[in-house]
C-alpha cells in the first residue's frame, strides 16, 4: 500500500489553496511582518497563485508550478531579495499561524512546520 502524500493528508487542492490564501491574508494584515510584506508587490494575486502552484507539487500533489515555470530553483528565484533570519522568521510566523488553523492532525501540522522551516531557512542569502 502506498503512503499518502501530505497533499492528500491535508485534503487536496482546496485545503492547499486555503492555506496559501490564509498565509497571504495574515502577511497582508499583521503589522509585525511589515518588512516581509513590503518585499511583495502591492497586488498579491500573482504571489498567491505561484505559492499555491508550488505548494501543490511540493506537498506531493500535481506539479503545477513545474508544468508552467519549470524547476522552482527557490534559492535562485529569491536571490534578488535580502533574505535573512528576520525574513525567515516573519515568513514562518505567517505560515505557522496558517498551518495551526488547518483542521488536520497535530502530527501533520508538526511535519508541515518542520518542512516549511527547513525550506525557509534554506532561502537565507544574507549574513546575520
Amino acid at each position: 500500500m502506498q503512503e499518502m502524500t501530505p497533499y492528500e493528508l491535508m485534503g487536496g487542492e482546496g485545503v492547499v489553496r486555503w492555506l496559501t490564501n490564509r498565509f497571504y491574508d495574515i502577511m497582508d494584515s499583521d503589522p509585525s511582518v511589515k518588512v516581509l510584506r513590503d518585499m511583495h508587490p502591492a497586488d498579491l494575486a500573482g504571489s498567491r497563485e505561484k505559492l499555491f502552484m508550488f505548494l501543490s507539487g511540493w506537498l506531493g500533489g500535481p506539479g503545477l508550478y513545474m508544468e508552467k515555470f519549470g524547476h522552482p530553483r527557490l534559492r535562485m528565484r529569491h536571490m534578488p531579495f535580502a533574505v535573512d533570519g528576520e525574513m525567515r522568521d516573519q515568513w514562518m510566523q505567517c505560515m505557522t499561524q496558517a498551518v495551526n488553523e488547518l483542521l488536520v492532525e497535530d502530527w501533520l501540522k508538526a511535519k508541515l512546520l518542520e518542512a516549511f522551516y527547513n525550506t525557509a531557512d534554506f532561502m537565507r542569502n544574507q549574513e546575520e
